[in-house]
């Protein structure tokens, strides 16, 4: 039974596979996150979290390999067909909020799993649909003064102070959250592979 081992920086990711009952521990990764235009959106974030494992992979220890099952994972907000990244300051913040008042969004979440003995790799997306409500000038700045949305695809977190933006949401909460749960479990099951779960 391979052990999982989640290469993220991001405590939402942990939190959403503790929450799930995995058993797993975390490595930290700095890879640059500039998709490639050339592809579609949802290859794009494919390529990135494909991008993540093989950068890990790469600088991993041999030893660190054997019987692990590596995850790694790329959130984007995409608003008419440009992505959204995480703001690089406070006046990008809130410009990405103003674009995204009274609009309707989509965020495209990457999951990728690579058998750490075999190199065997699985990568998929998931798509939520989001509709913001048209937003004061007011909430707007004083969101983006928390700097709540610093750190987070698009701009903001929907868990958060922001969740009071959203009008409608199609798809599930967790991919917005930055890990599709569901869609780990399908890739585990149709891959065969088995996990130590918390009891």
């Amino acid at each position: 039974m391979p052990r999982l081992v989640l290469a993220s920086q991001s405590p939402r990711r942990r939190e959403l596979l503790a929450q799930a009952g995995f058993d797993f521990t975390t490595t930290s990764l700095q890879i640059s996150e500039i998709p490639d235009e050339n592809l579609n959106l949802p290859d794009q974030v494919r390529g990135l979290a494909v991008s993540k494992a093989d950068a890990w992979l790469a600088m991993a220890k041999p030893s660190e390999k054997q019987g692990i099952l590596l995850l790694t994972a790329d959130t984007v907000v995409v608003l008419d067909g440009q992505i959204l990244g995480k703001p690089k300051d406070q006046k990008e913040n809130r410009r990405f909020l103003e674009a995204l008042s009274g609009c309707s969004h989509q965020v495209i979440t990457a999951v990728c799993l690579v058998e750490g003995s075999t190199g065997k790799r699985v990568v998929d997306h998931d798509v939520a649909t989001i509709a913001f409500r048209k937003l004061d000038p007011v909430e707007m700045e004083a969101y983006a003064a928390s700097g709540d949305g610093l750190d987070k695809a698009g701009g903001y977190g929907i868990q958060g102070a922001a969740g009071k933006f959203i009008a409608k949401l199609e798809g599930a909460f967790d991919n917005v959250m930055g890990l599709p749960i569901a869609l780990v479990e399908r890739m585990l099951r149709e891959n065969g592979w088995e996990l130590e779960r918390r009891k």
